[in-house]
C-alpha cells in the first residue's frame, strides 16, 4: 500500500502532514434511518423518557460537536 500516504506498510492508517496543501471548502451531507417501536416514539413525543427530552439532548450534542470542528 505504498501508493497511499495515509496507510503504513502493514496497511494501518496513520496521520500525515497536510499543512502544505491549499485550503479548500468542503461540505458533507449525512442521512440516517431510525427504527423503533411505537411505544418508544410515543414516549419521545410526550417527553416522558427517564433521561429527558431526546431532541434537546441531540441538539446539544450537535452544538458541542460543531464547536470541535475547525471552520
Amino acid at each position: 500500500m505504498a501508493e497511499f500516504t495515509h496507510f503504513d506498510e502493514a496497511g494501518a492508517s496513520r496521520m500525515v502532514d497536510v499543512s502544505s496543501k491549499e485550503v479548500t471548502r468542503r461540505s458533507a451531507t449525512a442521512s440516517g434511518l431510525v427504527v423503533m417501536s411505537e411505544s418508544t416514539l410515543r414516549r419521545i413525543r410526550e417527553k416522558s423518557l427517564a433521561k429527558g427530552d431526546v431532541f434537546e439532548v441531540a441538539r446539544l450534542a450537535g452544538i458541542m460537536a460543531a464547536k470541535r470542528v475547525a471552520t
